[in-house]
């Protein structure tokens, strides 16, 4: 095991420190503090057992096993938060989710591998089309947020309707969009998995091996056959799986329940916890692995995981939690704030103007960096409702 993957998964232990601080009455704080660093080792093991069982699967089960949970832990944590009234909150994390992943994880991916390679390249087409996803993304929150604000007489009630609506036609594209990434144009996205499959120290030999000053020729060299590893074990995968997910959910409970208290006691605003705090919490295993592969000249699997993540917040999590505040009777719907709507624009529009000529380079991440402070500084001084 790495030192990386030790340091992380060393985390694990916060887990029983935040249960005790909970049961004790330790404070606010401390429990939110301490479900919040539980939660960062948890995401990387679903990572981890998700990998491991698509493996099992195959690449049609296995994409559609690491769709589904590929944004779990966001999920869980802003459905606790929905059923706990929190409304604002949700919606400030489905904005900061989709932009940490446009902006904070595809910059420090494109400025670490920038100053590694001069220039990085990936598939400009896969780009595009999540360049397209992403504006109807946009289109879906505008609407509904331009017709409250334009509107002169237009109830809750109609907004709602009209958000639902909307929501079920993002879940069908994001159907759609697994149908062409996993079945129709699959060859696409398989480039940057061949890549990671493929095992660092095998190099290509262009001339006889030289031993002790003799050559070695390859003819008469015994070569031993290559033993494939075993494949994981399926059940104790799915296993860790079941378990870690429910660990994760009463991670996010403890921390959704001690959010308000501690967010005051920290000043800052309800808005900016869930724009710039709950996304980075919730998704550090996937943002380090996108970061890691960059810095190994992977750009195709980097930009894939940053530009995926997003899509599915925008069209699978948001029109799910969407609809799953209609059954709790929530008033959650697609209309956002005016800052969510511009951030939101803004980091789809810099992502795709950077991204569409499938190159990258490190003052391109420097630029998606500095747009991702600029719209969190914005975030941080926004008065709170």
């Amino acid at each position: 095991m790495s030192l990386k993957n030790i340091i992380f998964f060393s985390l694990l232990v916060f887990i029983p420190i935040s249960l005790v601080a909970e049961g004790l009455k330790w404070g606010e704080m401390i429990v939110f503090t301490t479900a919040a660093i539980a939660i960062l080792p948890l995401a990387g093991l679903i990572g981890e057992a998700t990998e491991a069982i698509a493996v099992v699967l195959g690449p049609s089960w296995g994409g559609l096993l690491n769709a589904t949970f590929g944004n779990i832990v966001e999920l869980i944590i802003a459905l606790l938060a929905l059923e706990e009234g929190l409304v604002d909150v949700v919606k400030a994390s489905i904005t900061g989710s989709i932009i940490s992943n446009l902006l904070l994880v595809m910059g420090v991916s494109m400025l670490l591998g920038g100053f590694k390679y001069k220039e990085q390249t990936f598939q400009p087409l896969i780009a595009r089309v999540n360049a397209s996803a992403m504006n109807l993304a946009v289109v879906a929150i505008l609407l509904p947020t331009t017709i409250d604000l334009t509107a002169t007489a237009i109830d809750d009630s109609t907004i709602q309707t009209l958000s639902n609506a909307v929501a079920v036609v993002l879940i069908v594209v994001y159907g759609l969009s697994l149908l062409f990434s996993m079945k129709t144009h699959a060859y696409l996205y398989e480039v940057g998995l061949a890549e990671t499959a493929l095992p660092e120290t095998a190099q290509p030999v262009s001339g006889p091996a030289i031993v002790d000053g003799a050559e070695s020729i390859a003819d008469d060299t015994p070569v031993a056959p290559a033993v494939d590893p075993p494949p994981p074990r399926l059940w104790l995968w799915v296993g860790v799986l079941l378990v870690t997910t429910a660990v994760v959910a009463l991670e996010s409970d403890l921390l959704i329940n001690n959010l308000a208290l501690a967010t005051d006691q920290l000043g800052l605003t309800q808005l900016f916890t869930g724009v710039i705090l709950l996304p980075l919490f919730g998704n550090a295993a996937e943002h380090i692995s996108a970061v890691t592969v960059a810095i190994k000249n992977k750009m195709d699997l980097s930009v894939s995981v940053a530009m995926g993540s997003s899509l599915q917040i925008a069209l699978f999590v948001a029109p799910v939690l969407v609809l799953a505040g209609w059954l709790l009777n929530e008033p959650m719907n697609l209309d956002f704030g005016p800052l969510d709507l511009v951030a939101v624009g803004v980091a789809v529009l810099i992502a795709n103007s950077i991204s569409g000529d499938g190159r990258s380079n490190w003052l391109e991440g420097a630029l998606l960096i500095a747009a991702y402070i600029v719209l969190g500084i914005a975030f941080f001084f926004y008065p709170a409702p």
